[in-house]
């Protein structure tokens, strides 16, 4: 094997093998998709039907009734593919989006992005098949597939909180995050007349809900903190006697909260002026400790 194909070979397995939210969530997307195909072979073969038994079993279909008998589908939805260029294109959305995202959240945060946003883009399709006359007769054997709302919401979250972030793309040099956010929409929203419908329709719905969950964070509102599980008060013994350690008031708590947060306010804003490679090695580390939380 040439040194060339070994680095590429070496970075795929060290990226996979971190077992981040990231990493994971492409893992899931791939397995599925290979899955998924060995089954088509097989249902081809015996001529059992002319779509695949797992896309009816798990793509979200636009009609209420269809809906009601698998509910499941709302979720599982999104981690289906339909051809491998869905998937690939995906994958690097995915991939190039997440690491730009996780700059500025935590894994925690992308993960719950990727789902959220997936919900979000299956309620809008399902809404607009149900409300739209347009829709009226294809709404009962319509269905959605694919990560793209979901990849979308983590893409409109990240360039939503810091929209002055700059990449370098191939021809066009350096480009504002707000601006590449700004063309998904609109060519999901001029596309909705031309074909796949309610595909661009559940793209516009995840970015809908990326834009809302960073917005809300900028207000110093962390939705996903519902999802926070509330640290136990730890016992400690001192001089022989047990004693309970003091709960953080309210006060202080958001007065923490507070500071760390402006601390990470002007790293980020650092990062967006000079890049990653600016910061000093205690931001890196501040930075690091921040996302794990």
């Amino acid at each position: 094997m040439r040194p060339f194909q070994t680095n590429i070979t070496d970075s795929v397995k060290a990226f996979f093998n971190q077992k981040s939210a990231l990493s994971r969530l492409m893992l899931i997307n791939i397995s599925i998709w290979l899955i998924c195909l060995f089954i088509s072979v097989f249902t081809w073969l015996f001529n059992i039907s002319d779509i695949s038994f797992v896309t009816k079993l798990f793509a979200v279909p636009a009609d209420i009734s269809s809906l009601a008998e698998k509910p499941w589908s709302i979720f599982t939805y999104m981690f289906l593919q339909e051809k491998f260029w869905h998937l690939f294109f995906n994958m690097l959305m995915l991939y190039y989006g997440g690491q730009i995202f996780l700059q500025f959240f935590s894994q925690k945060q992308l993960l719950l992005t990727y789902i959220f946003g997936g919900l979000v883009g299956a309620l809008f399709f399902i809404l607009a098949y149900n409300a739209f006359p347009v829709f009226e007769d294809t709404k009962t054997y319509a269905f959605a597939l694919g990560s793209s709302a979901s990849v979308l919401s983590i893409l409109i979250a990240a360039a939503t909180y810091q929209p002055e972030y700059r990449l370098n793309l191939f021809l066009l040099g350096q480009v504002k995050m707000k601006w590449i956010a700004i063309i998904f929409v609109v060519i999901d929203l001029l596309s909705i007349p031309k074909g796949n419908s309610g595909g661009h329709i559940a793209h516009l719905g995840g970015a809908l809900w990326g834009f809302l969950y960073a917005y809300l964070l900028k207000k110093d509102f962390d939705f996903y903190l519902i999802f926070k599980r509330k640290a136990r008060i730890k016992v400690k013994t001192r001089n022989a006697h047990n004693y309970h350690q003091r709960p953080k008031t309210d006060e202080q708590y958001n007065a923490e909260r507070a500071q760390e947060q402006e601390e990470t306010d002007k790293i980020l804003e650092k990062i967006a002026k000079n890049g990653y490679s600016s910061l000093s090695e205690k931001e890196k580390e501040f930075l690091f400790r921040q996302s794990k939380k």
